[in-house]
């Protein structure tokens, strides 16, 4: 028996999931704090406090750098809208196994779903710069629904737009928060081990399983007849 009896379309996280953005994030943010007159913050800060969308990255990394969010806030955050849109894609890479998982699972008949928490504009932007937006029917966004992950919605109304069921539709992403989520919304969940999940391993988030790259999905494909 098959960990995906059952399952018929993937919705797939971003950051983390798909492409190693730390770069990216890395110098937008350094060049903001830069403007800012502030310093700049470590990866592994980063690591740490990406996936939450852009205002909870934006703040957090204000306090971190010695800045004053209450004040800065909106400064920071066109600074850094202008940057990380200068940057998007140059300082990132695709993680080993996705273009090979995206095409098996393409091949086996799923319908796929980039779902991330990053503004939706800035994540066509990256699929298409990477070579990895024909594969989606959808890419929804942070901004895209009223709320974002970890609240179930994004993940549900993404099932809608594919017309199936969420027990049907397998989350993939890197994070606690991909996890709360999908079990808000009755999706099964794997995590894949290569991302950020706010520095703790990925065992730690309470999927259904995990992987190291995204293409071990294909060898848990069901096999018509077993």
């Amino acid at each position: 028996m098959s960990r995906l009896d059952g399952v018929r379309a993937a919705l797939i996280d971003l950051d983390g999931t798909l492409v190693d953005t730390l770069g990216d994030f890395e110098v937008a943010l350094g060049r903001t704090l830069a403007a800012l007159g502030l310093r700049a913050v470590g990866r592994d800060f980063i690591a740490r406090t990406v996936g939450q969308g852009s205002e909870h990255l934006i703040r957090h990394t204000l306090a971190e750098a010695g800045g004053d969010p209450a004040v800065q806030y909106e400064a920071a955050w066109a600074l850094y809208q202008r940057h990380y849109r200068d940057v998007n894609g140059r300082h990132a890479d695709v993680f080993p196994g996705v273009a090979e998982g995206l095409a098996g699972l393409r091949a086996a008949g799923w319908p796929l779903v980039c779902l991330t928490n990053k503004p939706t504009a800035f994540a066509r932007d990256l699929l298409a710069a990477k070579g990895l937006a024909d594969a989606f029917a959808h890419c929804f966004g942070g901004d895209a629904f009223e709320r974002r992950k970890p609240d179930p919605l994004p993940l549900l109304r993404a099932c809608e737009a594919l017309g199936t069921a969420p027990a049907e539709t397998l989350m993939v992403g890197d994070s606690r928060n991909d996890v709360q989520a999908a079990r808000g919304a009755g999706c099964p969940v794997v995590l894949v081990r290569h991302g950020y999940n706010h520095g703790e391993p990925a065992e730690a988030a309470g999927a259904d399983w995990v992987i190291d790259r995204l293409d071990d999905l294909l060898a848990e494909l069901p096999v018509a007849g077993r």
